[in-house]
C-alpha cells in the first residue's frame, strides 16, 4: 500500500453505489409483485362471492320508474304480427310490477340472460291475472290466448327451427299439471302452471325445477345455458280481452 492511497469506509446506512442500485432495480419488482397478489386476491374473492350467490335475478323492475310505459328498457319487442304493447310498469303490492293487457292482439317482449340451469335450475316468479280471455285453450291453435305466458329459451343453431323453448302459462281452461306441444309453433312445449279463474286477483310465487322439466321432455340434460326469458300475453285468436302482472323473476339455486 502507497501512502497516497486512502480507504474510504462507506458511512452508515448509505451502502455503496452498487448496492443502492440494486436496491432500487428490487423496488419496482416488489411493486409488481404486490400488485399480482392483489389482483390475485381480489379475483378470489369476486369468484368466491359469485359461487356463494343463491340467485340470478333477471328482473324486479326496481329501476324503472312507475308509469313507464311499452317496451321497459333492458327487453326486446318481437319481430312477428303488430303487437300494441299495452304494457306498463306499475306500483303493486309489496313493490313494482308491469302491467300487460292485450285487447284482441298478441304481445311479447324478451330479455336476454345466460344462466346455467345445472347451477341455478329452479326459475321462480311472482304473477297475477286479473282477466283471462273467457274461451282461451292452449291446446287448440284456434284458441291458444293465454292471460300470463313465461317463456325460458334454450337456443340452439339455428335458432329458428331449433331452439328449444318451454312456455309456463296459465290457461283458461287447460288444467294445471298438464303438458304439451304448442300446436302453433314446433319449438315451444307449454307447462300448465295454473288454470281458469279460482286464483284471479292474487299476487302468487311460483317456482319450477326448469333443469328437471327440460330433461322430462326432451330426455337430456340441455347443451345450452338458457339464453333468454319472454313474457307475453294475448287474446286475439279468441277476440277477446286479457290482463295480467309479473313481478320479481329470478333463477336460484336448489
Amino acid at each position: 500500500m502507497t501512502p497516497n492511497h486512502v480507504t474510504r469506509t462507506p458511512r452508515a446506512g448509505t451502502g455503496s453505489r452498487s448496492t443502492r442500485s440494486a436496491h432500487r432495480l428490487r423496488r419496482p419488482a416488489r411493486r409488481l409483485i404486490l400488485a399480482g397478489l392483489l389482483a390475485a386476491l381480489q379475483a378470489t374473492l369476486g369468484q368466491t362471492a359469485f359461487a356463494q350467490s343463491a340467485s340470478v335475478v333477471v328482473e324486479d323492475w326496481a329501476k324503472i320508474p312507475a308509469g313507464t310505459m311499452g317496451i321497459p328498457p333492458g327487453w326486446q319487442g318481437q319481430k312477428w304480427g303488430d303487437p300494441r304493447y299495452d304494457f306498463t310498469v306499475v306500483e303493486d303490492g309489496a313493490g313494482k310490477a308491469l302491467q300487460l293487457k292485450s285487447a284482441d292482439d298478441s304481445s311479447s317482449i324478451s330479455k336476454e340472460i345466460k344462466v346455467d340451469v345445472k347451477q341455478y335450475p329452479i326459475v321462480e316468479w311472482t304473477w297475477k291475472v286479473v282477466t283471462l280471455p273467457p274461451r282461451g285453450h292452449a291446446r287448440k291453435a284456434e284458441t291458444d290466448d293465454e292471460a300470463a305466458q313465461l317463456y325460458v329459451t334454450f337456443p340452439r343453431f339455428p335458432t329458428t327451427v331449433r331452439s328449444r323453448i318451454i312456455g309456463y302459462i296459465w290457461d283458461s281452461t287447460e288444467p294445471a299439471g298438464a303438458s304439451f306441444p304448442s300446436a302453433k309453433v314446433g319449438s315451444v312445449r307449454y307447462i300448465v302452471v295454473r288454470s281458469g279463474s279460482a286464483d284471479l286477483g292474487k299476487w302468487i310465487t311460483e317456482s319450477r325445477n326448469v333443469l328437471e322439466d327440460y330433461k322430462k321432455i326432451y330426455g337430456e340434460n340441455p347443451g345450452e345455458p338458457a339464453g333468454a326469458i319472454t313474457l307475453s300475453i294475448n287474446s286475439q285468436n279468441t277476440g277477446s280481452r286479457a290482463e295480467s302482472l309479473f313481478g320479481k323473476i329470478l333463477f336460484k339455486k336448489p
